[in-house]
């Protein structure tokens, strides 16, 4: 089956706080991996203090994007332009399914701290701060590899706290988990947000997206076919796409 043709995106419907300084921009960015193009001409410019929240179905390019504002891809075509000074020391990643080395959970994060450059007579008291952060001090001698999947969670998201990041980018940090452990994680990941972080997450729940976000991107075979304020995007008029999407009435990728 060939690939239905792709439709101009939306005009942005997006509405900045005033003041809000711009962090980062995309300018038409591509992303190919061999004969397949992840990402294609995208175009955005994330502010401080939004939440702004990926969907799309799989494969639609929400992984990449996130790697490529990460920095740890780079654009094939188009450019990533960083607008705040230092921005790429302040950013952190949280995967969905994040990796932990075979130390306690306080090391796993020591050792994220060390990588950052703290001193090491600061790296216990961080650790430990990060640990009671998210709930998790009880923990702190236990083998990451020995957590539950919400622990685990739970501990990369204290580790990229304990980085104290101006930009939080997450992949689908509770798919995996149980309901239970879903609201933990997106409680923690609410915090994050109050506390002055921007977010920049993917996500298939619906709902999530409707708590935890300001703003929607929309992505379909690598494009960006619709950017709007989270209420706007629920309720206002979208490219075709987007409302089959929201329908679940999407046809196969």
């Amino acid at each position: 089956m060939s690939a239905r043709p792709m439709h101009a995106v939306a005009a942005p419907a997006v509405t900045v706080a005033p003041g809000a300084l711009p962090l980062l921009r995309l300018h038409g960015a591509g992303v190919r991996f061999g004969a397949r193009q992840a990402l294609e001409d995208v175009s955005f410019t994330l502010h401080a203090g939004e939440r702004v929240m990926l969907v799309g179905a799989n494969g639609s390019g929400k992984s990449t994007l996130l790697r490529l504002v990460h920095g740890l891809i780079a654009p094939g075509s188009g450019r990533r332009e960083i607008l705040r000074e230092g921005l790429a020391r302040r950013q952190a990643m949280v995967f969905q399914r994040p990796y932990m080395l075979r130390l306690s959970a306080r090391a796993n994060i020591e050792l994220g701290l060390w990588l950052a450059g703290v001193p090491r007579r600061e790296r216990r008291g961080l650790a430990l701060a990060a640990l009671e952060r998210v709930g998790l001090v009880a923990e702190a001698e236990v083998p990451g590899r020995a957590l539950s999947g919400g622990q685990q969670q739970r501990l990369a998201l204290a580790r990229a706290w304990a980085l104290k990041p101006e930009l939080l980018l997450l992949d689908e940090p509770t798919a995996s988990l149980d309901p239970s452990a879903k609201r933990e994680v997106e409680a923690l990941i609410e915090e994050f947000a109050a506390a002055g972080m921007t977010l920049l997450m993917s996500s298939h729940n619906l709902g999530q997206v409707k708590r935890l976000g300001t703003r929607v991107l929309y992505l379909e075979h690598g494009r960006v076919l619709a950017d709007a304020d989270t209420d706007r995007f629920f309720h206002g008029p979208l490219p075709r796409e987007a409302e089959l999407f929201l329908k679940g009435e999407l046809p196969w990728q």
